[in-house]
């Protein structure tokens, strides 16, 4: 076998790592990508054979010259070859068609996972050069701007210890990889980073190699298409996996770089122990019951008791080690009274000495014999029963478990104070401060749980349970509809877990459509009916009602809403109980499907800014849950300048983000990303506080919001939507396109979420989700939730006069407006309407697919001629290189799949309708999403 990864020198390999651009800055990801791509080659032709590895390289470089076609103006050569390969395609049997989705899918898997390892490439070679803080969204970039502009060291900490982020998982059936193909791609992504080190042997080379192929192989013969639709408890396990796999490593390192940046910056010597907490985590998993008859609270307590044994689990191991590295002994330094006492009071509990307990053990390591009680307590609370072989686990097994996780954390904090009196600093930073960091965030229960149900389920109950009151609570009202029996009970299941020794970790209950006061009032009777105490009281934070304002009318209405709920006395009660603050979540998804992505845009905007006037107004301090998805569609984007684009003076730190199904994996999947991931948050929200921008008299893009743009933003936002709704959701036609034109009724085979795509079995447009919405407009090439409106609404505001000209300033120096086209633009350069007239094809109704389909070609035509007028580019991502190559690079390998899509799901409407059709179709969406990367 080639050694395809060895340089002709290593030092043009170390060269490569430190170039800042150009080519040979993004040398390695081609060579990653090439290399990969002979690996599969080899791999098709051992697996399938010949003919398949050739039919696959005729497609790729069909679609190739097409795109080349298309580039040069070669309109009618491109659109020829097209119909050709469409031709070729639909002789193909069945089977061999699944073979090709799968071989062009694999593609994707393997360039997914080269861009992640260039990222990871990048970042490092960033951190070697000492550019890290010219880097956008880093920490120290951040902060040596705020010092520039002179903010001083104290304003910098004031500003940092108001910032708390906090991550909230999600399930929502937009990853489509299995827990196995999980593991294998991290495996692959090991090999490559390995691959990376300087020199490597070229005996190591071949066994890399070796081993990437023996990884594809086994991908290849994996069945990356599910027999079976996960369960609820499915997703549990991959929502934990990622806290393994990279989040418990990576808040050590990144506290530390924070550490280092306030160092480098400020001079500031701050151990991780006493930094603010800046990160939280959060789950939907388990709790979210909106239109999800599989979460029951069964799942519920499932989902906490999982989160709280991976933890435990964790602490365990950390402790162990502890106790096998801190071997300080008494002899050689003392410890604390404190720490002292602290032993002897658990021998006493123990009613046993240190001889007859400890014996020889540890005889002057007295470090080490606190540590293994700290052990012990841990084991009995996670349930862990003591080896029989171990006498003095077994002695140790009295002690009690730890009630909360403040008493880990003061016995934690004495060890580490002991250390420090006592000449052990260094080993206290080292080994201690890291689980303590922990302790902090986790507590004993990892994450907070968020429980959600939609509004009109909570009117359904309330109205069967009118005749009972709190005084019944111990009884659960008879004759009761199913529905109406799951809200009370779910109750009764948050009241069981806060009975429990983590009340924390049900904090939120989310109100989906939520539209008015009664709608947070009736989910606090229900509350007290089902035995739930709202208000915080001692180590129970209480269970806030968290409104979900979702519809752009609800958005409209948001800040009157809760400013009727935020005077009611009895409501004032519970504030001042959980710290004057509320939690108000923003929803992405439906509202760009109420109302289209600018207005979406727009309105959240406006409804953020008031709520926070309104917030002021009461004495109430506000954070903010935005509900973003993985897809422009539903309110993804780069995270940096989302968060920076919050209104100014309407941000006090903390916020809530929602992470969904399939950016999970690219956030997450390893330490390196993660920490990258978290900074961007954090610097993000530092730099959205203290406004450097705005202390600079020649700053840019300060964020702050000029009359005549927020005028214009008012007009773009109303023309868009009423043109949006006039032309698809009043439009009876489009939804009927839509059902046809997409296969968003094959995402059922799919196997990707436990979620049904619909609330219920209703076919309207209100009871269709959002994120089938998205993914299906996305699978077939259209995109439409994306961009649809943003023309229109360019265009006409652009034939005012000077109101060219106020665009383009806006898109200089405004990051909302900034962030929307940005987003628009990347949106636009996957869409490809050549191929989506191939799905129209499918709709019957002749007369129908024409008028859909032409106003949303004519709309994309005019918001691509909009975008670039507004950036002044000549094509699209002519700023963003790197996304734009990336593209290039994928869509050679994403348009036969979608070719083959369209083919199979024409078969199947003709009739066709077998299991293998089904099983074809869904690995060509497995495949288009790994291409697209988020498509939901």
């Amino acid at each position: 076998m080639p050694l395809l990864w060895k340089p002709e020198s290593w030092s043009q390999r170390l060269a490569e790592l430190e170039a800042r651009s150009g080519d040979l800055k993004e040398a390695p990801l081609r060579r990653d990508v090439r290399s990969l791509g002979t690996l599969l080659g080899d791999v098709l032709r051992e697996q399938a054979g010949d003919a398949l590895y050739e039919k696959v390289e005729e497609l790729r470089q069909s679609a190739i010259r097409r795109r080349e076609e298309q580039a040069a103006g070669k309109s009618k050569e491109a659109e020829d070859r097209l119909q050709r390969t469409v031709l070729s395609i639909s002789t193909l049997p069945v089977e061999q068609a699944y073979q090709l989705s799968r071989a062009f899918a694999f593609y994707f898997e393997l360039i997914n996972l080269a861009e992640t390892n260039h990222r990871k490439r990048r970042r490092l070679s960033l951190q070697l050069s000492g550019d890290s803080s010219r880097q956008r969204g880093s920490l120290r970039g951040t902060l040596r701007e705020m010092k520039r502009v002179g903010i001083s060291a104290t304003e910098a900490m004031d500003w940092l210890r108001h910032v708390f982020i906090v991550p909230v998982f999600t399930a929502h059936p937009t990853e489509i990889a299995r827990r196995s193909v999980l593991f294998k791609r991290r495996r692959i992504g090991e090999f490559l980073e390995d691959l990376d080190r300087i020199p490597v042997p070229d005996e190591e080379i071949l066994r890399l190699q070796e081993q990437l192929m023996a990884e594809i192989t086994a991908l290849w013969q994996t069945d990356e298409v599910r027999s079976r639709r996960p369960t609820v408890n499915d997703e549990i396990k991959m929502g934990l996996d990622y806290y393994d796999v990279s989040i418990f490593a990576t808040l050590p390192k990144l506290y530390e770089e924070v550490s280092a940046a306030l160092a480098s910056e400020y001079g500031l010597d701050i151990d991780i122990s006493e930094l603010p907490l800046l990160l939280g985590f959060g789950s939907w998993i388990g709790g979210d019951r909106d239109g999800n008859p599989f979460v029951t609270p069964d799942v519920t307590r499932e989902a906490i008791r999982s989160a709280r044994a991976r933890l435990l689990a964790h602490y365990q191991q950390q402790v162990q080690l502890i106790i096998d590295l801190l071997t300080t002994s008494a002899q050689q330094l003392p410890i604390s009274n404190e720490l002292k006492q602290r032993l002897d009071g658990y021998l006493t509990e123990l009613r046993a000495g240190t001889q007859q307990l400890f014996g020889a053990r540890f005889e002057f390591e007295l470090y080490r014999r606190f540590m293994v009680c700290v052990h012990a307590r841990l084991l009995r609370a996670a349930g862990d029963a003591a080896s029989d072989a171990d006498s003095l686990e077994s002695a140790l097994s009295a002690l009690p478990a730890y009630g909360s996780a403040q008493e880990l954390l003061d016995d934690l904090s004495a060890l580490r104070r002991s250390l420090a009196e006592n000449e052990g600093l260094r080993l206290a930073q080292t080994l201690i401060d890291p689980l303590i960091l922990l302790v902090r965030t986790f507590g004993l229960h990892l994450h907070t749980l968020d429980i959600r149900q939609h509004a009109k389920l909570h009117k359904k109950t309330l109205q069967e349970t009118s005749d009972w009151c709190a005084g019944n609570a111990s009884i659960v009202p008879q004759g009761l509809s199913k529905e109406a029996a799951d809200v009370v009970e779910t109750f009764r299941t948050i009241a069981e877990v806060k009975a429990g020794c983590s009340p924390e970790a049900i904090r939120q209950y989310v109100i989906s459509g939520a539209s008015s006061v009664e709608d947070v009032l009736g989910v606090l009777w229900l509350a007290r009916l089902g035995g739930v105490e709202a208000a915080a009281k001692g180590n129970d934070p209480g269970l806030m009602p968290v409104p979900l304002f979702e519809s752009i009318e609800d958005l409209r209405n948001a800040p009157e809403v809760c400013r009727s709920l935020w005077n009611l006395p009895e409501y004032r009660a519970l504030l001042a109980s959980w710290n004057n603050m509320q939690e108000i979540m923003l929803g992405y998804s439906d509202s760009n499907k109420d109302g289209g992505m600018l207005t979406s845009t727009w309105e959240i905007f406006r409804a953020h800014r008031a709520l926070h006037e309104v917030a002021r107004e009461c004495g109430v301090k506000l954070r903010l849950f935005h509900g973003r998805g993985g897809t422009v569609g539903r309110g993804g984007g780069p995270t940096h300048r989302s968060i920076y684009a919050q209104p100014v003076g309407a941000f006090e730190g903390e916020i809530r983000i929602t992470e969904q199904g399939e950016v999970l994996n690219w956030k997450y999947s390893d330490v390196v990303l993660a920490e990258r991931n978290l900074e961007l948050m954090i610097a993000a929200s530092l730099d959205a506080l203290a406004r450097p921008n705005t202390l600079d008299p020649h700053g840019h893009q300060s964020g702050i919001l000029l009359p005549e743009w927020e005028a214009a933003l008012e007009e773009l936002s109303d023309t868009a939507f009423h043109f949006y709704r006039e032309q698809i959701i009043d439009d009876p036609e489009v939804l009927s396109y839509f059902e046809t034109a997409t296969p968003v009724a094959e995402l059922e085979h799919a196997k990707i979420g436990s979620r049904p795509a619909r609330r219920s079995g209703k076919r309207a447009f209100a009871d269709l989700r959002a994120i089938p919405w998205v993914f299906g407009w996305t699978q077939s090439r259209q995109l439409v939730p994306a961009w649809f409106g943003v023309g229109y609404a360019i265009e006409q505001y652009s034939q005012k006069p000077g109101g060219a000209k106020l665009l383009r300033d806006m898109m200089a120096e405004f990051p909302l407006f900034i962030d929307v086209i940005r987003n628009v633009e990347m949106a636009m350069a996957k869409a490809d309407l050549g191929i989506a007239s191939l799905y129209a094809s499918l709709v019957p109704d002749v007369g129908m697919r024409t008028r859909v389909f032409s106003k949303i070609e004519a709309e994309f035509n005019r918001t691509l001629a909009a975008v670039l007028a507004v950036t002044g580019q000549k094509e699209l991502l002519e700023t963003n290189r790197m996304l734009a190559h990336s593209i290039r690079l994928r869509n050679p390998y994403v348009d036969p799949m979608s070719l083959i899509q369209v083919d199979l799901l024409r078969r199947k409407r003709a009739g066709e309708d077998t299991d293998e059709i089904n099983r074809a179709i869904a690995g060509t969406i497995n495949g288009i999403s790994a291409g697209l990367r988020n498509t939901g």
